[in-house]
C-alpha cells in the first residue's frame, strides 16, 4: 500500500492508506471529446476501447506524491486529471493528478500501460463537499517542458465540465462496493493541444478554483533510467 498525506485549505491534514486505485478512461461528458482522445491515442497505435467510459485497476503503490518519475524510454507521457480520494473517515477529497503512462506498452494493452508508471497526486486537496456547487467551473491545465527549450508549453486546458463528475464515479464505486476508505479514482483526461510534443522532460498540472483563486498543483521531472545490464 501507499501512504498519502493531503493538506486541506484550513491547514489540517488527511492521511490516506491507499488500498485500491482505479483509473477512468474515455471519460469525457462530450462524445466529441471522447472521440478526440481516442483519435489521439490511435495516432500512437492504441486500439479503440470496446466500451466507454472504461475503468482500469492500478496497483495501489502507484499512487504517489513525487517530483521525479523514472522511465525506461522516451515514449512516456502524463495526462492532466483530477483524483477522487476516500480518506480514512470516508470523506471525499478532490485533488490534482497526473497519470504517467507508457505509450509503447499502451499499444499492447491499456491496463498494462497504466500499471507501468505512477499516478502522481498533488499534496493539497479540497473536501469535495466544499467545491461541489461549482465543480463544473473548476479548471484543469497541464504544461510540459522539453530539455532543449527549457520553456513551459501549455498542452491541456479545460474545465471539469468536460469530464464525468466525481458524483458519477462515486455512485459507480458505491454500486461496486468500492467506495471505501483508501480508494483513489483518477478521472480520465481532457484533449491535448495539437502540435505539442507530449514526450516531455517535465510535467506540471494545475486544478484551479476561479471562485477563490485557489490552485492545487503538482509537478515532476521525467528521468530516463540507465540502460539495463544483461
Amino acid at each position: 500500500m501507499a501512504l498519502l498525506t493531503f493538506e486541506l485549505p484550513d491547514g489540517t491534514t488527511r492521511r490516506v492508506d491507499v488500498v485500491q486505485v482505479l483509473n477512468a478512461g474515455y471519460a469525457g461528458r462530450s462524445q466529441d471529446d471522447v472521440a478526440a482522445h481516442v483519435a489521439e491515442l490511435a495516432e500512437l497505435g492504441v486500439p479503440a476501447p470496446s466500451v466507454t467510459p472504461a475503468l482500469y485497476p492500478v496497483a495501489p503503490y502507484l499512487a504517489q506524491h513525487t517530483d521525479r518519475v523514472g522511465v525506461q524510454h522516451g515514449r512516456t507521457s502524463g495526462e492532466a486529471e483530477w483524483a477522487l480520494v476516500v480518506d480514512g473517515d470516508g470523506d471525499l477529497l478532490l485533488t490534482a493528478a497526473c497519470d504517467h503512462t507508457d505509450r509503447e506498452l499502451e499499444v499492447h494493452g491499456v491496463a498494462w500501460s497504466k500499471n507501468a508508471g505512477p499516478d502522481v497526486l498533488a499534496r493539497r486537496a479540497w473536501r469535495l463537499a466544499d467545491v461541489q456547487e461549482r465543480l463544473d467551473a473548476l479548471t484543469l491545465r497541464a504544461w510540459v517542458t522539453h530539455a532543449g527549450s527549457g520553456e513551459e508549453t501549455l498542452i491541456q486546458d479545460g474545465r471539469l465540465a468536460e469530464l464525468l463528475t466525481p458524483a458519477y464515479w462515486a455512485e459507480v464505486l458505491r454500486e461496486r462496493g468500492d467506495l471505501v476508505p483508501g480508494t483513489v479514482l483518477i478521472s480520465g483526461t481532457i484533449p491535448m493541444a495539437e502540435g505539442v510534443d507530449q514526450f516531455a522532460d517535465r510535467w506540471r498540472v494545475e486544478l484551479g478554483d476561479p471562485a477563490t483563486g485557489d490552485v492545487i498543483e503538482l509537478a515532476y521531472d521525467v528521468v530516463r533510467m540507465p540502460a539495463p545490464i544483461g
